[in-house]
């Protein structure tokens, strides 16, 4: 995995903004607009107060003493003017906050949209050895929770900084301007804020790691449970399910409720200890001034008007440092899995293959899963001809259905070579190469949707008269036309709607569709019943036709019908040839046999 340093992950963070610059131009200038708006309001009122109203009274005692100015000035026309420049300043602060929150929130949800598409991208890359190793339910969580946060932090923590940096600076500059000697008692409680703000900060960090981890764990659980609900309830253990949630629950509990009390601790003593003792601190030593006669009253009242206001952006600014690192925390999460390399990739100049004639080549293969693990593979040599069948026996555990997912490079091997008509898979383009390979599984996967769609995602592009002649190669038109809607029938999720049998025909037809040179059985009937079985293998006899076929075996009706067997052993292949020659030979092949390979066993 790829180690990516703090600042080139923030460089790396900063850059998903780059398509939507205009809109982040826009957003923050409305943000600045409406904090500075917010600013000069104040002094509309201290305008309207001591510009007018109290220049007002003064002339209106001179008028009244006798003084050449004479009548008392009608400031009513002042007092409008001043009410109607407040007003368009709230109409302005009204609309840029409107813009600044409405397009903010899109660009989040717009770089939100492009994460998810880029992380989503990225799990199609990865090979099967990353899936081996993760749970399903925490990679759906750093595709949802944690790019939903993260999308929040990319819209309020820009605005949140600028707004309540502007609010915060400009009152510092008018509380200096005003009395810079009560300005310093203001300034003297703000270190221990700032030090109490930094250690919460840091607890607040962890626990939104910790609770991160918690959201997936409790999506993991959820989607294992559920997506194995029928095995759940065939072994009656709905209890020990519940018990298990019951478990990962009380977990995430825990670490929200620490979150709570981290929060709690955190905000109420910022915003209901130190913002009032800011107010106290300035009462009092502005009472002192004023006794004293350095401090008039007039400036007193403003300084605690906006020394108020001063105590909106220092918790705001605050409050942007935990929600910044629940933001940031996710935005870790996904650089984990985008920094995680896939394992296999394209070479530069890969080739593009068309239809092989299908010989496959092993060339002392060797493999292990990782550089951990003991080897599941040595030394296996094999050369399988165009058009040829080879059925792969062994014990279980022993490699059988690794080797064969070596062919189309799902996984790498540690040694030796693949070769496909000469050619090393590993030079192959890994789209090109899974083209030209078609492979039944033993448990078989169908999509929600109905039996087209289905049936088409074995060739994208296909017309529905190439998709039903495929189901008919696969003896699946005859059930499928059946159905209560034939081919629009909606299946359900992974294909419950139909038998074990049906589900195996519909993905044999899916194959039939991409029509492949080389074929893979993955014990494609081992889950079968009988009369099930026997429907499925006139459609395996006849998708096997011409092509290249690799059987995993499980049963004798499987394996007597290959042109060779194939035995595997902890020191590779230990037998291989015709099965009915191997069964005389009295070895392995016949020992396997004779326990039971016909009743699945092997």
């Amino acid at each position: 995995m790829h180690k990516t340093g703090s600042y080139d992950k923030l460089r790396k963070f900063l850059s998903y903004y780059g398509p939507f610059k205009a809109l982040l131009t826009a957003d923050l200038f409305c943000s600045a607009v409406f904090a500075a708006l917010g600013l000069i309001l104040p002094l509309c009122v201290r305008y309207i107060t001591n510009d007018i109203l109290i220049a007002g009274a003064a002339a209106t005692v001179q008028g009244a003493a006798g003084a050449p100015h004479g009548a008392a000035p009608d400031v009513l026309p002042d007092i409008l003017r001043a009410g109607a420049v407040m007003i368009a300043i709230i109409f302005a602060m009204a609309g840029a906050r409107i813009f600044y929150d409405y397009k903010g929130h899109d660009m989040g949800a717009k770089i939100e949209r492009g994460l998810r598409e880029e992380l989503f991208a990225h799990y199609q890359e990865l090979p099967f050895s990353f899936f081996d190793e993760k749970n399903t339910g925490e990679l759906m969580s750093r595709l949802t929770n944690d790019l939903y946060t993260l999308s929040e932090v990319y819209h309020h923590v820009p605005e949140a900084i600028l707004i309540h940096g502007i609010q915060a600076i400009g009152t510092i500059a008018i509380l200096i301007v005003i009395d810079w000697k009560l300005a310093l008692v203001v300034f003297s409680i703000l270190p221990p804020m700032a030090v109490y703000i930094i250690v919460f900060y840091n607890r607040l960090k962890k626990s939104y790691k910790e609770n991160n981890k918690s959201i997936a764990e409790i999506n993991g659980v959820v989607q294992e449970s559920l997506s194995g609900i029928r095995i759940v309830k065939t072994f009656a253990n709905e209890s020990a399910e519940i018990d298990k949630f019951a478990s990962v629950n009380a977990r995430f509990y825990i670490n929200k409720s620490g979150i709570y009390k981290s929060e709690a601790l955190f905000y109420s003593i910022v915003e209901n200890f130190f913002t009032p003792l800011i107010t106290v601190a300035i009462a009092v030593a502005g009472g002192i001034w004023i006794s004293g006669g350095t401090l008039g009253i007039a400036n007193l009242l403003m300084f605690i008007m906006y020394a108020a206001y001063l105590t909106g952006p220092i918790p705001g600014l605050a409050g942007v440092l935990p929600f910044y690192q629940q933001g940031f925390t996710g935005y870790n999460r996904f650089r984990e899995i985008m920094d995680t390399e896939p394992s296999i990739r394209d070479i530069p100049g890969a080739l593009e293959i068309g239809p092989p004639e299908g010989r496959v080549e092993f060339r002392d293969v060797t493999f292990r899963y990782n550089e951990e693990h003991e080897y599941v593979l040595r030394n296996i040599d094999l050369d399988v001809k165009p058009g040829e069948t080879v059925a792969i026996i062994g014990r279980s555990g022993i490699g059988k259905s690794t080797i064969c997912s070596l062919i189309p490079r799902f996984y790498e091997v540690s040694g030796g070579a693949v070769l496909i008509d000469g050619a090393d898979v590993r030079g192959i383009t890994q789209q090109s190469l899974r083209r030209q390979i078609g492979i039944v599984r033993q448990e078989t996967f169908l999509f929600s949707g109905t039996v087209m769609e289905n049936i088409l995602y074995g060739k994208p592009g296909a017309s529905e008269a190439e998709a039903i002649e495929a189901a008919k190669k696969a003896n699946a038109h005859d059930y499928i036309t059946g159905l209560p809607h034939g081919y629009g029938t909606e299946i359900g999720q992974r294909g419950v709607k139909l038998s074990g049998g049906q589900q195996q025909r519909l993905s044999i037809a899916r194959v039939f569709l991409k029509d492949p040179p080389i074929i893979i059985f993955d014990e494609a009937t081992s889950a079968l019943d009988y009369d099930s079985e026997k429907e499925v293998m006139r459609s395996l006899r006849a998708l096997a036709n011409g092509r290249t076929t690799f059987i995993i075996a499980h049963r004798l009706s499987t394996v007597k019908n290959a042109d060779r067997v194939i035995v595997l052993g902890d020191d590779g292949i230990i037998e291989h040839g015709d099965p009915e020659v191997l069964n005389n030979l009295g070895g392995e092949y016949a020992r396997l046999y004779g326990a039971g390979i016909g009743d699945g066993i092997c």
